[in-house]
């Protein structure tokens, strides 16, 4: 017979196995460089369906239910179900597998939510054939260190999140070749935006739908919740070869921020498609085919990398609306909003197909966007070129190499070397002897204080996204062992 041997923690209850010494090795307190297992007691230890859905309808606050490792096959019509059921801010109701990625559901549903609240999910891998959905009736649900790698349907959507106060955490979303996107944040009414959903140190990869559209990692919004304040925050996510949409995180709402990511190899970038107020801010689009793409009013692009794309670094998007509004028909609220008053400082753009670049295919001209201290460096395409804009300001920027400068007034940039040098990371970034270091020419300090690093600017930055400094450095570019279910 099997031993179970409880272990208190400062953090909270863990557990371990003590059948074996391979079981306790895989289920131990950070054992093998395992994460920690989430909850608290009191615990109950599942091995079958029916006992799990008694343990979630008698759970008490704060419980933990912890599913014995195997594989479980949800009949059909009979999901496990969360009705009504949670704990509080600081106790959830928390079901967790007995190790990270040691239970798998199989079948055309797992878990099943309505009106539940303050749940953490945690250690599963997903195989269904059906959207794991969070609706508009549930509140602060976390989904963590799982896997999800569902049926390759048509049109299947991994994850849909209409709950508030949602956390999408370490969790590995991968190997779909199909149309469907992996995570996507929208609300309950056709308008509305889910609201305060944090996404952070989750992996994506392995996107490769051939098509154009429709295959994003993550979604931000839908075109009628433009003008919705979703105030999401996703941050520290690893993107790897995303091929299946130019955009890898594809922003549909308003009053967003996306910082510290990592997107390499991929087909997807950054986009702003819809709505206004979102923040780009810290991150590394690296050796892929797209960049930044702007929509919309009043954003802020800062401190962000790009090196090694095929496509252009920045693109400031012309309209066929100015401005989406309260009311207006959906034949309008689809279409692209020109790129007003949008701050781009700061940033470096390496090795770029084009470098800040401006659409001309639709009529209507961006507006009053400021574009300063940013450092453009390659030698292909142009390095500044809005041939369609109003009202915009140009200071401080540093061009270099082959490519040409574009139609930026002579005014707006300095053409020197930066003396780049390429880290062990694969990252561009000037050193001491640089010509941009102590070269801004506005003060940022109001919407930026650190580099992308996590190093603080102090006094005159440098121009672009590294600021010189023998300060340590708090962030790099992500890697496998950054995010996911088995990162720290």
């Amino acid at each position: 017979m099997k031993r179970r041997t409880f272990i208190l923690t400062a953090a909270g209850a863990a557990l371990a196995l003590t059948a074996s010494p391979v079981a306790a090795q895989a289920v131990g307190p950070r054992a093998a460089g395992l994460p920690a297992r989430p909850g608290r007691g009191p615990y109950t230890f599942v091995s079958d369906l029916a006992a799990l859905q008694t343990a979630i309808d008698t759970a008490k606050e704060g419980a933990t239910i912890v599913v014995t490792d195997g594989t479980y096959a949800v009949p059909e019509g009979s999901p496990i179900r969360l009705t009504g059921v949670g704990g509080r801010w600081n106790k959830h109701l928390t079901i967790t597998a007995e190790s990270v990625g040691g239970v798998t559901f199989t079948g055309a549903q797992s878990f099943v939510f309505d009106a539940a609240h303050h749940v953490t999910i945690s250690g599963f891998v997903f195989t269904q054939s059906t959207t794991f959905e969070l609706p508009a009736s549930c509140r602060a649900i976390t989904l963590s260190r799982n896997e999800f790698v569902l049926a390759d349907i048509e049109g299947l959507h991994n994850v849909m999140v209409r709950a508030d106060d949602t956390v999408i955490e370490y969790n590995h979303f991968h190997g779909k070749s199909t149309l469907g996107i992996y995570l996507g944040i929208e609300g309950g009414q056709p308008t509305d935006m889910a609201q305060n959903v944090r996404i952070h140190h989750n992996h994506f990869s392995d996107h490769t739908f051939p098509g154009d559209n429709g295959g994003e990692p993550i979604r931000l919004g839908v075109s009628p919740r433009a003008l919705s304040s979703a105030h999401a925050i996703v941050e520290y996510n690893l993107f790897e070869r995303c091929n299946g949409d130019p955009e890898a995180i594809s922003v549909k709402s308003s009053d967003n921020t996306v910082r510290y990511n990592t997107i390499r190899d991929s087909l997807g970038g950054i986009v702003l498609r819809h709505g206004n107020r979102t923040r780009i801010e810290s991150n590394h689009i690296l050796n892929g085919q797209n960049g930044i793409r702007i929509y919309g009013n009043d954003h802020v692009i800062v401190n962000n990398v790009l090196a090694g794309i095929a496509g252009s670094g920045v693109v400031i998007g012309c309209g066929t609306v100015r401005d989406h509004y309260e009311g207006e028909p959906s034949s309008s609220r689809t279409k692209n909003d020109a790129a007003d008053r949008i701050r781009i400082v700061l940033n470096s753009l390496v090795d770029v197909g084009g470098g800040i670049i401006g659409e001309t295919a639709r009529p209507l001209e961006p507006h009053d966007c400021v574009i300063v201290d940013n450092l453009v460096v390659s030698d292909r395409g142009s390095l500044a070129l809005v041939p369609k804009s109003l009202g915009f300001t140009w200071a401080g920027n540093i061009l270099w190499g082959a490519a040409a400068d574009g139609d930026l007034p002579a005014t707006g940039f300095t053409r020197v070397d930066p003396q780049l040098v390429t880290d062990a990371a694969g990252v561009p970034r000037i050193g001491a002897g640089s010509p941009a270091v102590n070269a801004a020419t506005q003060d940022h300090s109001a919407i930026v204080t650190d580099d992308i690093d996590g190093r603080r600017r102090i006094g005159v930055a440098d121009v672009g996204a590294h600021e010189v400094s023998s300060a340590h450095a708090c962030r790099a570019p992500l890697t496998t062992a950054d995010a996911g279910p088995l990162a720290p």
